[in-house]
């Protein structure tokens, strides 16, 4: 049926254990309060106008086929895996490695709304007012990933939906997530003790963590708050942040933190590994985004402004570079810093995920009016795309090396010299022949149905109106969709250096809840999950924004 207007009802059913009635040993404070309401906000997307008949025509015929891939994907879960955390894609199995809550379920669940199926949408839904939080098939919870998927997840649906079961399911996992606060000194912990959490009696944040884990809470528990007018939430993450904030320019790297952290020490000081891909990621995306949610009116919120600028602007002195290739392509990679003798050294390797980061600086481009982040933004989103049609599959690798631009000037283009390209060669022994020219190494030659390139190339299109963000999409797709497909749905890939790989039986929830959505979105009409309507957690959520006009 996928009628629009058809809303059932559904009923939740209480999980068999009330997080809500912890009795804390060590009560989280409960100031600051959540900052008013923002009431204007700075124009984000292009102002579009409507594609000609025939340009839209093919955006359609894209549109529907990223549906359907999406559909076999859904419907293999369905049959094979229903109420698991996740399908495996080529025997048919599950796995259930995120608690046993349905991770896939929920994670789908925006984007089931997004493309319209309705009809699946309630009836996940149906399915999420049984899921009971009160149990688990694990002993212990995983903090982070919780946050971003499940409780992403149910606050993305009902803010699309308007459905109050979502919006109940969800102030049962932020309870949940919330006893992982009662500890000592307010820090959360990495890993829920379950049994323990439901005692109350307190418990022990871990001496050492990545930097993203604590990192990462911010939109999810600031939304809670909004949401269901209970300050609490925001409260807890804001201790946690002011650790980050007071600690950003103490750093051997002033401006970004180490990889990893000590929330046990409220320590995010020491430390000579600083890198904004894996560990640390998510850590510097929530901090613009929390902006554009929060605003920065409030002294609580104006945080998130300052330690967006400080690190948006050390990781573009330290961490990006023009990589020396063949052709004349303007465009920058990240690689990371490690910082010897207190002297910062640029290592030129990077990872597929950091590829969020081209789109967080386009995004932090519009949110402060700068046009140098903007171009930073979409030279990084291009060097990500430059990856992906450089291998013969069409993909890029999990993490690889490539040569930095000799001169001062890292970020500077220069002209292709195969005399220092081979002697670069020489110090990489994981080098391999058949690499294509530039790549000094696939040190991850795997693919494993990861979002960030295609979410920077989303913001891009949404951001510019560029046509050749869009076209870049879809040759992206065309080529994950044809290398990764399987009896049942979609599978990592072993090898994206060669043609017709191995493949893993292997199939995160984020294949149908971020990397299909950001293709099926970009070529959708701009206004749905407006980029000015909408901010979107790691896990592409879209949680959404008060707005009355623009500043």
């Amino acid at each position: 049926m996928n009628d629009p207007a058809f809303v059932p009802n559904i009923v939740a059913n209480h999980s068999s254990f009330d997080w809500s009635a912890v009795n804390f040993t060590y009560p989280p404070k409960l100031t600051p309060k959540l900052p008013a309401p923002v009431t204007k906000r700075p124009r984000i997307q292009h102002r579009f106008k409507p594609d000609s008949n025939d340009a839209a025509a093919i955006q359609d015929q894209r549109r529907k086929e990223v549906k359907r891939v999406f559909g076999r994907s859904w419907s293999s879960y369905k049959k094979q895996a229903w109420m698991k955390d996740a399908l495996k894609p080529i025997s048919g199995q599950y796995v259930d490695q995120f608690s046993g809550w349905a991770a896939t379920l929920v994670d789908s669940l925006d984007t089931l709304w997004i493309m319209g199926l309705r009809d699946d949408f309630y009836e996940a839904v149906e399915a999420v007012a049984t899921i009971d939080f009160g149990r688990s098939t694990a002993s212990t919870v995983n903090t982070f990933e919780t946050c971003i998927r499940y409780l992403g997840g149910l606050i993305a649906a009902y803010d699309l939906s308007g459905h109050e079961i979502l919006k109940a399911k969800a102030v049962e996992v932020g309870d949940l997530l919330y006893a992982g606060f009662n500890t000592a000194n307010g820090m959360p912990v990495d890993f829920i003790q379950f049994e323990n959490a439901k005692a109350g009696s307190g418990l022990y944040v871990e001496g050492q963590v990545v930097s993203a884990s604590p990192g990462t809470i911010t939109l999810e528990f600031s939304r809670l708050s909004q949401i269901t007018g209970d300050d609490k939430y925001y409260a807890a993450v804001s201790q946690v942040m002011d650790v980050f904030y007071e600690g950003q320019n103490e750093t051997q790297l002033p401006g970004m933190w180490p990889m990893y952290v000590s929330m046990s020490k409220e320590d995010v000081v020491s430390g000579s590994q600083f890198t904004i891909g894996g560990n640390a990621d998510s850590l510097y995306e929530y901090l613009p985004k929390a902006h554009a949610l929060l605003g920065s009116a409030d002294p609580s919120s104006e945080k998130y402004k300052i330690m967006s600028h400080n690190f948006m602007d050390t990781a573009a002195e330290n961490l990006f570079f023009h990589p020396m290739i063949p052709g004349d392509e303007d465009i920058l990679i990240s690689g990371n810093c490690d910082v010897i003798e207190e002297v910062p050294r640029l290592d030129p390797e990077s990872e597929h995920l950091s590829c969020f980061i081209g789109g967080l600086y386009a995004l932090g481009g519009r949110l402060f009016d700068c046009n140098e982040y903007l171009d930073l933004g979409a030279k990084l989103a291009r060097g990500c795309a430059y990856a992906y049609k450089s291998f013969p599959t069409g993909i890029m690798p999990e993490r690889y090396n490539m040569v930095i631009c000799p001169g001062e000037d890292r970020r500077a283009p220069c002209l292709w010299n195969q005399t220092y390209y081979e002697a670069e060669i020489l110090t990489r022994p994981q080098y391999l022949p058949h690499l294509p020219k530039g790549f000094t190494t696939a040190k991850d030659p795997r693919y494993i149905l990861r979002p960030e390139a295609i979410e920077s190339v989303f913001i891009l299109w949404r951001i510019t109106g560029d046509p050749w963000w869009r076209d870049t999409a879809w040759d992206m797709f065309s080529a994950v969709a044809k290398a990764t497909e399987t009896v049942y749905a979609n599978a990592a890939i072993l090898d994206v250096t060669v043609i017709g790989s191995q493949k893993e039986d292997y199939m995160e929830s984020f294949w149908m809840a971020e990397t299909l959505k950001y293709f099926y979105l970009c070529f959708a009409d701009t206004d749905l999950i407006s980029l000015d309507d909408f901010v979107l957690n790691t896990e592409a959520h879209p949680f959404r924004l008060s707005r009355t006009g623009w500043w």
